[in-house]
């Protein structure tokens, strides 16, 4: 992949990772020009986001500080990852779940 590609892609990019409206937003905005950076983006963002929302229904559940703090910082730790990627222009998959959602949403962007 060129330079020219991926700085046209970056602030789609960092979009994705905020929160799971940046990433539709991403998603569509990518849907014409078919940017495979952004692509890949929008598949860890969007994974990064849906399991955040489904693992958070079910540790809020705990009622328990230690629990929530450990998921926060944890999801906290590869959205930054994933952001610091797109910022720097790197397609690094996020540690432990990244392979899995470029597996599960391998049709996003093509």
């Amino acid at each position: 992949m060129n330079q020219e590609i991926i700085e046209e892609g970056k602030m789609m990019s960092v979009v994705a990772y905020l929160t799971i409206i940046g990433s539709i937003i991403a998603l569509i905005t990518n849907n014409d020009k078919k940017n495979p950076f952004v692509a890949f983006h929008v598949r860890q963002g969007l994974g990064l986001c849906l399991t955040y929302l489904l693992l958070g229904y079910f540790i809020g559940s705990f009622n328990s500080w230690a629990i929530s703090i450990g998921f926060w910082i944890g999801f906290g730790v590869l959205f930054f990852y994933g952001l610091i990627g797109a910022i720097t222009g790197k397609m690094n998959e996020v540690p432990l779940l990244g392979p899995l959602y470029q597996k599960i949403f391998s049709n996003i962007g093509k």
